[in-house]
């Protein structure tokens, strides 16, 4: 699974890459970010290429993630997870889960995204995903509303053990997803396409990652 902090509630954060077709233009900002905050994964997004060409990238990009303590995902890939050495892949859809999980398991990380419903969730996480992810982007760009992505987060977090991973578009999102319950919050665009600079990006969404506790 994700390595999870035992030592705090807060959910950690779950880095989405942009598109990587030459790893050397995302390795010097993603090496300041994951240098800087608390990061629990990487989800390498791979810009369709051959097979070698696919598996090279990932091995340039993984040591240095791996050495930071996060695990690298490869965005729907299985097939070349343990050649790359990354540390499993995350599919799109309870039917891909399905498909790769004997692939994957029991020695790499399968994780479920593109989960349209709480029945594809549950599907999800009867078929062995070791995390669910709400509200990320399609491949067409849409996603639901932030309001849905908070609703399925807290119903996910209130009635399942199997981690959730909310997916927070805008930096803002992110207090709600933790509020919600995330055990994770999934970051892309908002922080690699922020005007700071991710560095800067990733210290906010830190930042951010705080539970408030109630008293009763």
């Amino acid at each position: 699974m994700i390595p999870q902090s035992s030592s705090r509630p807060n959910p950690r954060l779950y880095l989405l890459t942009p598109l990587v077709s030459d790893p050397a233009t995302l390795s010097g900002s993603l090496a300041k970010v994951i240098g800087a905050v608390d990061v629990a994964a990487v989800l390498l997004r791979l810009r369709d290429a051959d097979e070698r060409s696919l598996i090279d990238r990932v091995k340039a990009v993984a040591p240095g993630v791996q050495a930071s303590g996060a695990a690298l995902i490869v965005a729907g890939r299985p097939d070349i997870v343990a050649r790359s050495g990354a540390d499993g892949a995350h599919l799109v859809g309870p039917d891909a889960l399905r498909a790769a999980i004997e692939t994957l398991k029991p020695n790499y990380i399968a994780g479920a995204g593109g989960l349209r419903s709480r029945h594809d969730a549950m599907v999800a996480a009867e078929a062995g995903a070791d995390y669910v992810m709400f509200g990320e982007p399609d491949a067409a760009g849409h996603r639901p509303s932030r309001e849905a992505v908070i609703d399925r987060v807290a119903w996910w977090a209130e009635v399942f053990e199997i981690p959730c991973v909310g997916y927070a578009s805008a930096l803002d999102d992110i207090d709600a997803l933790t509020a919600a319950g995330a055990d994770f919050v999934a970051v892309g665009d908002a922080l690699f396409e922020d005007s700071r600079g991710p560095e800067a990006a990733a210290a906010e969404a830190a930042a951010r990652l705080t539970v408030t506790e109630t008293t009763t």
